[in-house]
């Protein structure tokens, strides 16, 4: 019987991870980790969660997950310090709970990156057809704007958005990274001017009531808010993408938490102000549109300031495909690296020093999901891998400090253990918020994934037959 607790040792992933190239800097983590969770999430949820289930309150739900998010992300600050490799919480997890827990955590980090780009994808086409292509007088037929559930053949542009991004990150982290900060400061200065511009037209009357009284359900009349908070936690995976490069980092001890809390930081100012000045323009009843910015300022008539927010959208979602592709292409790297998935998707190309197979892997099973299913059916699915792995990594501050063998001269998260556990006990509470489809869809990803660490990881895991 195999010992499927069996922890790997951090000496053997950083010998592994040493042939990628360290080149990011603590200014590019920022880049990437803004490029991340400044996206889909302040491009399109805020309306839908106003609407749906939080009303102008929705500031409260971001301002709430993006506290938790940064508390969560202080671990995984100390966790890149402590063992800066590839795989971020599949590999944090292998060396201080065991590889059963290490696989089940990547297994759900997959399907989490995976189905962000498509999603993310979808929402950039959705831009892209409807308000650019629309501009010049160019429409595409519907058999290519939409997949087979939405009565069309495929998502055309989705997939090759896909395959440019790809494309970026396959010739390496130098190009992605110049990308990334160039696209960055664009999308914030254009976030910024809609809500220096969008204070001019609030309505206070919008803002009553504040919290509407059918969205406070159970439990003490948080539920909606909880509920949307939880939703958008998706925009949020950004952290585990950062953590992720860590072996590609320059002084990941110090750049790591620089580029974590940073983002942090910012993503609070932006998210709550954005949110604020979106539900004091137009009443949160209106707002279950997926391009509520550009809604909002049709309402009041400014066409001009409309193509601007379309403009930064479609770059915001642009810099958080690239972030979300490098971790997910990352992460399929340290599953074959380790033997539980073919070891072809743990090579490294020489040219780019890249590993090319698992960013090959990556870009079909994205290009797939974005080319044919829906931006609501992707977005549904997002979530609860995130805040599982946001809960396993938190409480494993506790067992990473007792590791006597794993020395760490960089950041520590404070007031420990305390905020360790209360990381981990929100996680989990957002995650028995969700609704009941998403917690059962993932549910069932898990057992497959499941199946085949038992059926194939097993059985080839270098750790597992270190000692055959």
């Amino acid at each position: 019987m195999k010992n499927i607790f069996k922890k790997e040792s951090v000496s053997t992933y950083l010998k592994a991870d040493a042939r990628l190239t360290k080149s990011l800097r603590a200014r590019d983590l920022l880049a990437l980790g803004i490029g991340a969770v400044i996206g889909t999430g302040i491009f399109i949820l805020p309306g839908h969660e106003a609407a749906l289930h939080a009303g102008p309150a929705v500031t409260i739900a971001f301002l709430l997950a993006a506290i938790v998010s940064g508390i969560v992300g202080m671990a995984y600050a100390e966790f890149s310090s402590a063992m800066p490799v590839a795989g971020s919480a599949y590999s944090f997890g292998s060396v201080v709970y065991g590889e059963i827990i290490g696989w089940i955590l990547g297994w759900a980090l997959i399907l989490e990156y995976f189905l962000a780009v498509s999603a993310e994808a979808t929402g950039f086409a959705a831009y892209f057809n409807n308000n650019i292509l629309e501009s010049f007088g160019l429409v595409l037929p519907k058999t290519l704007q939409a997949g087979p559930l939405e009565g069309g053949i495929i998502n055309f542009s989705a997939v090759v958005i896909v395959l440019i991004i790809a494309f970026i990150i396959s010739n390496g982290a130098s190009l992605s990274k110049k990308v990334e900060n160039v696209a960055v400061i664009i999308k914030v200065a254009i976030i910024i001017a809609f809500i220096l511009v969008g204070a001019f037209y609030i309505k206070t009357s919008n803002y009553v009531p504040f919290y509407p009284k059918q969205f406070q359900t159970h439990p003490l009349g948080l539920g909606g808010i909880s509920t949307a908070a939880a939703t958008v936690f998706f925009a949020f995976i950004g952290f585990d993408a950062l953590a992720a490069n860590s072996a590609e980092t320059i002084k990941p001890e110090k750049n790591v938490v620089k580029g974590i809390l940073g983002t942090v930081i910012v993503s609070v100012i932006l998210y709550v102000s954005f949110s604020f000045v979106l539900t004091g323009i137009v009443h949160y009843s209106e707002l279950n549109v997926d391009d509520p910015a550009a809604y909002a300022l049709q309402v009041i008539h400014l066409n001009t300031w409309n193509k601007l927010i379309t403009i930064g959208a479609l770059i915001g979602i642009f810099t958080s495909m690239i972030t979300m592709f490098f971790g997910g292409s990352r992460l399929v790297y340290a599953l074959g690296r380790d033997g539980l998935l073919p070891a072809k998707m743990g090579a490294v190309s020489i040219k780019h020093v890249v590993p090319k197979n698992a960013i090959i892997v990556a870009t079909i099973v994205q290009a797939f999901f974005a080319g044919l299913v829906p931006l609501t059916e992707l977005a549904s699915l997002i979530n609860a891998g995130t805040l599982l792995a946001f809960a396993f990594i938190s409480f494993g501050i506790i067992p990473l400090r007792k590791r006597q063998d794993i020395q760490n001269k960089g950041f520590k998260m404070p007031l420990y253990p305390f905020l360790p556990c209360l990381a981990g006990i929100a996680s989990i509470y957002f995650i028995i918020m969700l609704p009941n489809i998403t917690k059962i869809s993932v549910g069932l990803w898990l057992v497959l994934g499941l199946i085949v660490y038992f059926g194939y990881g097993l059985q080839h895991s270098k750790l597992q037959n270190q000692n055959n």
